[in-house]
C-alpha cells in the first residue's frame, strides 16, 4: 500500500507543467535557452536582471560575468597606489602639488581602522604646516579611498575641466594634496591647516559589481576637525558610465561656487539644475 500524500502539480499560468517543459525542452534539443521575457529590459539598466537559468542555476556566461566583475571589485581595492605619479600629473596641469601620507601603516589596516585614514601622519602634518602661506579660497586633496583605478582614471580629466574653471573665476588655490588611505574627513584636517575657506576631496567610491571605477567628491565650506557629514556635500558615481568627469567638474564649480556665495555647505545647500550666474570671489579677510 502507498501511504505517500499526492502532491499536486503547480502548472504555470496559462498552460500544464508538462507544456512548459516541453516548450523548454524543445528549445534546449535545437541548441537554444529559453527566451527571458525580461531580456528586453536590461538595455536599460546595468543591473543584474534578467539573467535566465539553466535549469535551477545561473546560465555559464552570466556565472563568469558575475566572478568577473567581482574580481575586478576586489582588485580595486586593493590595488596599489602611486601617488607621486599622481601629483606630477597635477603639476603637469600647472597646478602645484604634495605627495602626502595619512597615519595609515598599510592597505591591511586602513581597511580595518578608518580612523586612521582621517588624519595626516605626523611627517605629513610637519610638511604641511611648512608649506603654510596665506589664507586660500580652496584646497583639493586626491585619495585612492576604495578604488584606486577611480583616482587614477577620473581625477586627471575632472582635474583638467575644473582647474581652469577655478582660475578663471579667480579662486586662489592651495597646493593640491594626493594622499595615500584617505577617508572623506581627512579633509577637515588639511582644510583648516591650509587656512581653506573650502576643502575638496576626490577619492574612489567602494567598488560594485560593474563599478569599479567610481570616483567621489566630497566638499565643505570652513573646514575643521569635528564636522560631519551634515556638513558636507558630494558629487558621486563619476565615471564614464556614470556621471563623466567633464560633467562631474562644472557640477562640482557650480556647487563650489554656491557654497562659496552662501557661506555655507551641506544641508544648507541646494543644488540649482539651472545654474547660476558666476560670483566675484570674495575678499579673504576676517569677514570670510
Amino acid at each position: 500500500m502507498n501511504l505517500q500524500p499526492s502532491m499536486p502539480n503547480p502548472q504555470p499560468p496559462g498552460g500544464s507543467a508538462s507544456d512548459s517543459l516541453n516548450v523548454e525542452s524543445s528549445a534546449l534539443s535545437v541548441g537554444r535557452l529559453p527566451r527571458d521575457p525580461w531580456a528586453h529590459l536590461r538595455r536599460h539598466t546595468p543591473a543584474r536582471i534578467a539573467l535566465g537559468r539553466t535549469g535551477s542555476s545561473l546560465p555559464t556566461r552570466e556565472l563568469l560575468s558575475f566572478n568577473h566583475d567581482h574580481a575586478r571589485a576586489r582588485d580595486a581595492v586593493n590595488a596599489p597606489f602611486d601617488a607621486e605619479k599622481l601629483a606630477a600629473t597635477v603639476r603637469a596641469l600647472g597646478t602645484e602639488a604634495v605627495a602626502l601620507t595619512t597615519a595609515v601603516p598599510d592597505r591591511a589596516t586602513f581597511l580595518r581602522r578608518p580612523d586612521l585614514g582621517r588624519r595626516l601622519s605626523d611627517d605629513s602634518r610637519q610638511r604641511l604646516a611648512g608649506l603654510a602661506r596665506d589664507p586660500c579660497h580652496l584646497v583639493l586633496v586626491i585619495s585612492d579611498g576604495l578604488s584606486a583605478l577611480a583616482a587614477e582614471l577620473q581625477v586627471p580629466p575632472l582635474l583638467a575641466a575644473l582647474l581652469p574653471r577655478l582660475h578663471a573665476a579667480g579662486w586662489k588655490l592651495a597646493p593640491v594634496c594626493v594622499v595615500r588611505h584617505a577617508r572623506v574627513a581627512l579633509l577637515d584636517e588639511i582644510g583648516a591647516s591650509c587656512r581653506a575657506q573650502l576643502a575638496a576631496i576626490l577619492l574612489g567610491e567602494r567598488p560594485g559589481l560593474g563599478t569599479a571605477d567610481s570616483l567621489g567628491a566630497y566638499f565643505e565650506y570652513e573646514p575643521r576637525p569635528g564636522r560631519t557629514n551634515a556638513d558636507r556635500n558630494c558629487v558621486s558615481n563619476i565615471r564614464p558610465g556614470g556621471l563623466p568627469p567633464a560633467a562631474a567638474a562644472a557640477r562640482l564649480f557650480q556647487l563650489l561656487e554656491s557654497a562659496r556665495r552662501i557661506r555655507s555647505s551641506g544641508v544648507a545647500l541646494k543644488e540649482d539644475p539651472a545654474g547660476s550666474p558666476p560670483t566675484p570671489t570674495p575678499e579673504l579677510g576676517a569677514s570670510e
